[in-house]
């Protein structure tokens, strides 16, 4: 296997999540019974470049199509992030009427349409037809294809270029990251922004966030690697900001290499001299994670048996992706989680993969009054702790796994 930036061969295993299938892969009921596919889940580093990475083992039109679960507007914290980062551009660059801002992975328009109210032209780009069709309805333009340089250069022959190139949580997600990031460079104007926002490896190693990491998630990204990769294709960092989404994430700046209407920020030195003293150009780095992992494992699978050997009643919320990687690599099974309660009606009704834990409604989680609920997309706990708080009222507690078992 060859690192998908730089073609080194890959030697080193950051960690092996034993197989799982895919993280989105939610089971209808009559699915039960039939056989699942199983994929490989090892992550490489690359002793070159340092992108961490998975083989593709799963093609990304099977993991991104009509059928695909996640509907970004379904989380307030994320609406609430959404919002404010257009406040924020609008001030910073002026976007106005007269500017165009692209989306790349623009999902049910979750963003797009604060941009929209500010009547700044927008334009989405979104593979999977079913998120794309709910943006279209909130009438924000999409166009229903994977990004990459092909695409974008139909896209610039049609006079469409932007302003403001974003993309949130889908830089990780691309299996042939550097034609995609190619793309970015043929569709951005020349004295156009890029933004990208995507989970800091630094904060995956630091903070045991090993369910982070699931068939979706080809790279895991150090800002150090990100750096190279964009300058490898004529684009060149100008700022860049740590933000808490995600359990720690970058939000990154990038601009044409020749365009010279914008300064460097002292960040971008601080952050890539902070990564280098972390130890991210440093193999040593990265060979405790398994046992890190393995810890959380034991942990949770002693608190699970414990409370069911005591007769309690143990539920989920949160039908994440990282959530089923965490269930997956622990073994848990409907056994000892009875059900995951999700706000997403499109999961409601079915089951998680591997585990066959049900995903059910709120309302199922007042009528049945677990005494824990482990809090699987542990990122967003403070807006699920607030949500959930009347489990209070029977004396139930909340579990958090990462980066440590924590039973509040």
């Amino acid at each position: 296997m060859q690192c998908r930036f730089c073609k080194t061969e890959l030697k080193h295993v950051f960690i092996d999540l034993i197989n799982s299938p895919a993280s989105n892969s939610y089971l209808n009921p009559e699915q039960l019974n039939e056989p699942e596919t199983y994929y490989p889940l090892k992550v490489y580093i690359c002793h070159n470049c340092f992108l961490v990475q998975v083989d593709e083992y799963q093609k990304s039109d099977a993991l991104f199509n009509s059928e695909y679960a996640y509907f970004s507007s379904y989380s307030r914290t994320w609406l609430a992030h959404a919002q404010k980062y257009t406040q924020d551009m609008i001030a910073r660059f002026g976007f106005s009427a007269s500017s165009k801002v692209i989306e790349i992975a623009s999902n049910d328009g979750y963003l797009l349409q604060y941009f929209k109210e500010k009547n700044v032209p927008v334009l989405g780009i979104e593979p999977t037809a079913n998120t794309a069709k709910v943006a279209m309805e909130k009438g924000i333009e999409t166009v229903v294809e994977f990004f990459g340089t092909s695409l974008a250069k139909k896209l610039s022959t049609q006079n469409i270029q932007a302003d403001l190139l974003l993309g949130n949580n889908v830089l990780a997600h691309v299996p042939d990251i550097k034609d995609f990031v190619a793309g970015m460079q043929v569709i951005l104007k020349p004295t156009g922004v890029i933004t990208m926002e995507f989970p800091h490896l630094m904060q995956l190693v630091d903070n045991n966030q090993f369910d982070t990491i699931y068939h979706e998630h080809f790279s895991y990204l150090s800002f150090y690697t990100v750096k190279q990769l964009f300058e490898s294709v004529g684009l060149e960092m100008f700022d860049v900001e740590e933000i808490p989404t995600h359990g720690g994430s970058l939000r990154i700046y990038a601009k044409h290499k020749n365009d010279n209407s914008k300064e460097i920020s002292p960040r971008v030195a601080a952050l890539l001299a902070k990564e280098i003293k972390q130890g991210i150009t440093d193999l040593n780095y990265y060979h405790n994670f398994q046992q890190k992992a393995f810890d959380i494992k034991l942990s949770l699978l002693s608190f699970l048996t414990e409370q069911k050997k005591a007769g309690k009643k143990v539920a989920a919320y949160g039908a994440a992706a990282k959530g089923n990687t965490l269930l997956n690599y622990c073994g848990v099974k409907n056994d000892l989680v009875d059900f995951v309660v999700d706000s997403n009606p499109h999961k409601q009704g079915k089951y998680l993969p591997a585990s066959h834990i049900p995903v059910v409604n709120e309302e199922y989680l007042k009528q049945q009054k677990p005494d824990y609920v482990l809090i699987l997309p542990w990122n967003l706990k403070d807006e699920i702790k607030d949500q959930l708080a009347y489990i209070r009222d029977w004396k139930g507690k909340f579990v958090v796994p990462i980066p440590s078992l924590q039973i509040d």
